[in-house]
């Protein structure tokens, strides 16, 4: 697919459906931006400035024709952990060194790997996220004093306890005012944005009457100046790359997650298809070059590309011209935002964060009482009480344990014989005391043979070929795959079946496996002419390897050519052999 393949097709009619779309997303990205990146421990214009720079490269240039770009709540811990640990001129590097891991990604076709990250996972640290957000917000919304930014969740707490007693009345009517207009202005207008409403209300009530004695962002954090800043490169050095490469990891792969997580949102609603590592590539670029104007990390974001796609958006364009709506009220309303309460911002980010916790599928998963349940919870309480870092790295190794623990027990090796009733299928209930074949023996294997799990299917095995069978034949048409273990445990047992005379069969095997065996060899040592398409037919052969002598007065019948091969001698024995081979 061409890169301007997105825009196949476009006209004026589309033009002007991306321009309603695109002012609607810009105006409901403006409180947005500006509260992300207050909550991130950085000046609300640098919010904006993502979503100028970042929004409008990410539309330009990503795999999706739907997708907003922006600052947005998932990164907030992450950024806020980097800005105590490290500095705002370090978080600019670190979202430098993730832009460059993005388009890494993309370039090396690993958009998909990212979706296989387990749901538990997932739903584990956006929930964990959301806490850490609401929970961060308290102090606005009560107006505290003298609040200090803690890196982790529960001195955080600690921090807001201790401060209880500095509420302001004024500051927790302006937030309920914002959260009133918030929860009740989609009802009667559902198209209007209920936060720039809200913000615009409560902002309004508190200069009239409140006037100095609520929190605003000019007192906290100076005039928010009306132009884009100045080009800058932040101090790049090798120690500082090494240093900050830890946290620009979390970066890029959360950042990857939360767009490619987007783009199948806007798949779903739009009926399109987007290029995976193609967005990748995008988001890095954008990431890139949003630090030079002083922006934070950005992604995709679910909420802003859903009312895109809502508002009847045609193609990336609407999202470039969000960028430049978000520009042009930079640049002619900056002086009033200086106005905004602190406490009015507050519950767009309690919003936000409720919307964003997967409250429904964190209960249900919870509820269930699995494996899922435990790495969700884990998941969350490390995102939690810890970091994001820490949280997905044990979620994912748990999420691993558990699917080998599943794959494991998913392994199964049954000893059979024919059975008359069914056409001669192979079946396990056949063998039994007094029916079975002391010199044939059938194994159906079902399952992967991989790590995890090909040490039990050698063990099944070997543990009862004791009695030195003319031929082991394994039926593998139930084997998916086979990777370097299970490749060992089937030369292993083809080891023992050799050094006591007998012959390995193999019968069914799919294509896979088979491959493997070839590159490794270990086909040539088992017998090209041992592998069979069908299980007769390897019945067929290996009666052939029978022991004449020992087949004389047998009496356990296990297959239809028992009862002749049981009561004959001499060339008898072996010319009814013949003509019951012949199947």
């Amino acid at each position: 697919m061409k890169w301007t393949g997105r825009f196949e097709g476009y006209n004026v009619h589309a033009f002007r459906r991306d321009l309603i779309a695109g002012l609607i997303v810009g105006v409901v990205a403006i409180p947005l931006a500006m509260s992300f990146a207050i909550a991130s421990g950085v000046k609300p214009q640098y919010g904006i400035y993502t979503t100028i720079a970042a929004g409008f490269l990410i539309s330009l240039l990503g795999g999706s024709r739907f997708q907003i770009g922006g600052p947005t709540g998932a990164f907030v811990p992450i950024l806020l952990a980097i800005v105590l640990q490290y500095g705002y001129e370090n978080l600019l590097l670190a979202g430098m060194i993730a832009g460059f891991l993005l388009v890494l990604m993309g370039v090396f076709k690993l958009g998909m790997l990212i979706q296989f990250i387990p749901r538990p996972v997932t739903i584990g640290f956006t929930t964990g996220i959301a806490v850490i957000i609401f929970t961060g917000q308290i102090a606005n919304f009560l107006g505290l004093r003298n609040i200090k930014n803690h890196e982790y969740f529960l001195s955080n707490v600690y921090e807001i306890g201790t401060r209880l007693s500095s509420w302001n009345g004024y500051s927790i009517l302006t937030a309920w005012i914002c959260l009133a207009v918030i929860l009740i202005f989609p009802k009667i207008f559902p198209k209007i944005p209920p936060s720039l409403v809200g913000l615009i209300v409560s902002s309004a009530v508190a200069a009239l009457f409140f006037d100095g004695k609520v929190e605003t962002i000019g007192s906290t954090y100076g005039a928010i100046p009306d132009t884009l800043p100045t080009l800058s490169l932040p101090h790049i050095t090798i120690e500082k790359i090494v240093e900050l490469l830890p946290p620009a990891l979390v970066i890029a792969l959360l950042g990857g997650i939360e767009s490619l997580l987007s783009a199948v949102v806007a798949d779903g609603m739009s009926g399109s298809k987007h290029n995976s590592n193609r967005e990748l590539i995008g988001q890095g670029i954008a990431n890139l070059v949003t630090p030079l104007f002083g922006g934070i990390p950005a992604t995709g974001a679910i909420a802003r590309t859903a009312t895109n796609i809502k508002n009847g958006a045609a193609s990336p364009v609407s999202g470039m011209v969000h960028a430049i709506v978000v520009l042009l009220v930079l640049i002619l309303l900056a002086p009033f935002a200086s106005a905004i309460p602190l406490a009015g911002m507050a519950p767009i980010l309690m919003v936000v964060a409720w919307n964003m916790s997967e409250r429904k599928h964190f209960v249900r998963i919870l509820t269930m009482r699995t494996s899922d349940s435990i790495v969700l919870a884990i998941t969350f309480l490390l995102t939690v009480l810890t970091n994001l870092t820490t949280a997905v790295e044990v979620g994912l190794a748990l999420a691993v344990l558990i699917f080998v623990k599943r794959m494991r027990d998913s392994i199964t090796v049954s000893k059979g014989l024919p059975d008359p009733s069914q056409k001669e299928k192979v079946r396990a209930h056949m063998v039994k005391e007094g029916h079975d074949c002391p010199q044939i023996s059938i194994y159906t294997i079902e399952g992967p043979l991989f790590f995890g799990a090909a040490d039990l299917f050698e063990t099944s095995i070997t543990d009862s070929i004791r009695s030195h069978p003319k031929v082991v034949l394994l039926r593998m048409g139930r084997v998916p795959l086979m990777d370097a273990d299970g490749e060992a445990n089937l030369g292993v047992i083809l080891k023992q079946v050799k050094s006591s005379g007998g012959s390995l069969f193999i019968s069914g095997m799919q294509m896979q496996p088979r491959a493997y065996l070839n590159k490794s060899g270990l086909d040539r040592h088992i017998g090209v002419n041992h592998f069979f398409e069908h299980t007769g037919a390897a019945i067929t052969s290996a009666l052939d390897k029978l022991d004449d002598k020992q087949c004389l007065g047998c009496k356990h019948f296990a297959f239809r050519e028992c009862t002749a091969l049981s009561s004959h001698t001499g060339q008898q024995v072996a010319g009814k052999r013949t003509h019951l081979s012949d199947r």
